[in-house]
């Protein structure tokens, strides 16, 4: 949809005072192209690689220079998301089975047959493991990445979307269905808690972790919240609005900065004051349906994945929850965007 000059006014006008105002802003735009549909993506900072997995027929993860943003080799495998372990240097998709390679020389290695339907992913370097998410049981599927063999499963009591470790022993991971956050044990592979949101937020979708001062941040769509939460104790420190849709969160520890990525074309940038303080810092304005993003740790820019979609047709059936539909992928319009300062 194509706005007039007086319904963009509008549009901005409606957005916070802080997303006409702030250090973040598009730097990059790269039009790639492709087919097959998107979910998560991932920054390898220290491989200087990032992973876009495709969906759909000719499923492949997609490799790019995190430099430059040019092309850098591809892997079968139709898949949701990926992570690296960057000390066997051995990269794994969340597909089934799921497919492990060497980021080296992008070839794969092997694949690894896992129940339920894989979706989002994890490496924790507390123990050089891949944890793999699934919204149906088990609910994680957790591997060796040394030599990709499985070492077993974990039901976590719900539909999980994003986790987060602290690299010490402790795997928090947000269950969407359930509104808490999981507290798993990395070692025995069990859950030792659940942090409720209490109402607070609800539909958890995103999650980010200040390891150094014990606060996780729970993106949530229903109510649109960030939720700050201390690790230790789940205790809620905070709440904060966010735009429709949230997909997904990272935190900078070097700025002290979490951002959300938002389906409504909005990026969320919430400033960590302290760890009992917090405020939106700025609503950076993206294309609609840029919802997941990554942190590249490196240079501190946040990269976000989106494509462009015809309108649906008229006689189109609500999605399950009320959600409209969408038309068809406008092809090759498929990119990937930088932001930073």
């Amino acid at each position: 949809m194509k706005l007039s000059g007086l319904a963009l006014t509008i549009v901005l006008a409606a957005l916070p005072a802080a997303a006409q105002d702030g250090p973040y802003k598009i730097l990059k735009t790269a039009k790639v192209g492709g087919a097959g549909g998107f979910d998560y993506v991932y920054a390898d900072a220290a491989g200087r690689r990032l992973y876009v997995p495709r969906s759909g027929a000719g499923g492949r993860i997609t490799a790019f220079n995190l430099d430059t943003l040019e092309p850098a080799g591809e892997i079968a495998g139709n898949a949701r998301g990926a992570a690296v372990d960057p000390k066997s240097g051995h990269g794994f998709a969340s597909s089934k089975p799921v497919v492990m390679w060497d980021t080296k020389t992008m070839a794969a290695i092997k694949t690894i047959d896992v129940q339920g339907g894989p979706d989002g992913i994890l490496f924790d370097p507390f123990n050089e493991r891949v944890w793999v998410f699934s919204h149906s049981a088990p609910n994680a599927t957790v591997i060796e990445a040394k030599d990709g063999s499985i070492v077993g499963t974990v039901d976590l009591g719900g539909a999980p979307e994003q986790a987060v470790t602290d690299g010490k022993g402790h795997i928090y991971v947000d269950i969407e269905d359930k509104d808490n956050v999981a507290v798993v044990d990395a070692k025995t592979m069990k859950v030792t808690g659940n942090y409720a949101l209490e109402g607070k937020g609800g539909t958890p979708a995103g999650l980010a972790f200040d390891v150094k001062n014990h606060v996780l941040f729970v993106a949530c769509r229903k109510p649109a919240t960030m939720v700050m939460m201390n690790s230790d104790t789940g205790k809620i420190i905070d709440t904060l609005p966010l735009g429709a849709g949230t997909d997904g969160a990272v935190f900078n520890p070097k700025t002290m900065e979490a951002f959300s990525s938002q389906g409504d074309g909005t990026l969320t940038v919430i400033k960590e004051n302290s760890p009992t303080s917090f405020a939106v810092e700025q609503t950076v304005k993206t294309p609609v349906r840029a919802k997941t993003l990554t942190l590249d740790s490196k240079t501190d820019h946040v990269l976000l994945i989106t494509a462009e979609f015809a309108a649906p047709p008229a006689d189109a059936t609500p999605a399950a929850g009320g959600r409209g539909g969408r038309g068809a992928m406008v092809p090759d319009s498929f990119s990937i965007l930088v932001v930073g300062k």
